[in-house]
């Protein structure tokens, strides 16, 4: 069939490995493994060719060391992403056990991909920490404020020695009576980072009680205000890790063709729902980027606690003056790495390795495809329960 934005697809990638033909001997007989053997890409760990070294260290991984859950992986796709970053096709790795999941993903990629592409652009980075200072009262309190701003150098300076990473960016404070919270910014390169941004203000506490002439009352390198691992309204307003925007127009007849709905019936939902986030207090009015977030993040070696603060976003859907879908998604707290963690470990690795985003200068990239996946979800789902469609896939997907 001739859609109006097909032609976008056949756009050839920056992206040296996204989907280049690579001549390479067949692993097994899974053509999904074929797919990503055509990129020159092995995954022998990831397929069981290759036995886990149990001797290797895993320090900084695990204590307490008994073994290797296995957890299914699956392969959505490809996913066509126009990005500063992410350019071209992408495979993207899942590890679940929902039924159901990688096929909807897959769906809500495939209309993607047939209306040209999602453009997916990561427009801001920062990790915050926010240590606590308790004063004898309140002039003490404002006396610290006027004087840690006037240190602002001498704590970059201080991080500068922690880290080659990160860097301080932002200093901001949240004053409370005679207590205040130092709202520290950082960047951290490629690394979700917070072990980093932890020991670089671990060192800045430790220069402020060394250097401010009032030792503090009280005084807690994590005051609880940053957002890590919760939901807040302070994170969706603003940014933590990774912010992400993504859109995608999808045409009518692509709508009817693979999502098997129309524009109107999906924002005749979309408002329903919205309308129901709002009723219930939400944060956002996201569908379900938990899913796509929670898959991704197993699969590439992610701090899967962080999809509590990742998973938040603004979705909108709106029909053009054409008739056809535009959909738009804005995370603001991907928590994503390339770097460090688990990004090392062996299938972890693979999983990284298949979207080409192992390793330094992919950590933006990385975000762009994460909120690209998670868009293409939203428009799966939204249309399955507009046509009412939700069960019966469930049903036949989703059980034994």
């Amino acid at each position: 069939m001739d859609y109006s934005r097909s032609n976008a697809q056949k756009k050839i990638s920056t992206d040296s490995n996204a989907l280049k033909p690579v001549h390479i001997k067949k692993m097994i007989g899974n053509k999904y493994v074929e797919r990503i053997n055509q990129q020159g890409i092995d995954i022998p760990y990831l397929t069981g060719q290759k036995p886990i070294n149990h001797n290797a260290s895993l320090k900084g991984n695990i204590e307490n060391f008994i073994g290797y859950m296995q957890l299914p992986v699956g392969l959505a796709g490809p996913l066509l992403v126009n990005g500063d970053h992410a350019q071209g096709l992408y495979n993207i790795p899942m590890a679940t056990s929902e039924g159901c999941l990688v096929a909807s993903y897959s769906r809500g990629m495939k209309a993607c991909q047939l209306s040209g592409g999602v453009t997916s652009i990561c427009i801001k980075e920062s990790v915050q920490r926010t240590p606590y200072f308790k004063f004898k009262n309140l002039r003490t309190c404002l006396a610290f404020i006027k004087w840690a701003k006037s240190q602002f150098a001498a704590f970059q300076s201080v991080v500068s020695r922690t880290s080659n990473y990160a860097q301080l960016d932002q200093l901001d404070f949240s004053q409370e009576g005679n207590s205040v919270t130092l709202c520290l910014q950082f960047t951290t390169g490629d690394a979700a980072g917070q072990n980093m941004v932890t020991i670089a203000t671990d060192a800045i506490c430790k220069y402020i009680l060394g250097n401010f002439q009032h030792w503090p009352i009280e005084w807690y390198i994590e005051s609880n205000y940053a957002g890590d691992k919760k939901t807040t309204a302070k994170t969706l307003s603003s940014n933590r890790g990774k912010k992400v925007i993504a859109e995608v127009t999808i045409p009518k007849q692509i709508a009817a063709d693979v999502l098997k709905s129309s524009p109107e019936k999906m924002c005749k939902y979309f408002l329903a729902s919205t309308l129901s986030s709002i009723q219930a207090g939400s944060i956002g009015n996201q569908g379900h980027l938990a899913n796509a977030l929670t898959a991704i993040y197993l699969a590439t070696g992610q701090d899967v606690a962080c999809v509590a603060e990742s998973s938040i976003g603004i979705l909108r859907m709106e029909t053009t003056n054409e008739g056809d879908l535009y959909a738009s998604i804005t995370m603001p707290a991907l928590i994503v790495g390339t770097i460090g963690g688990g990004t090392h470990l062996p299938t972890q690795a693979e999983g990284l390795r298949i979207m080409n985003c192992k390793g330094v200068n992919k950590a933006q990239k990385f975000a762009e495809l994460c909120c690209a996946a998670a868009l293409a979800g939203e428009l799966s789902i939204a249309a399955a329960i507009a046509e009412d469609h939700f069960t019966s896939a469930h049903q036949s997907l989703g059980r034994k």
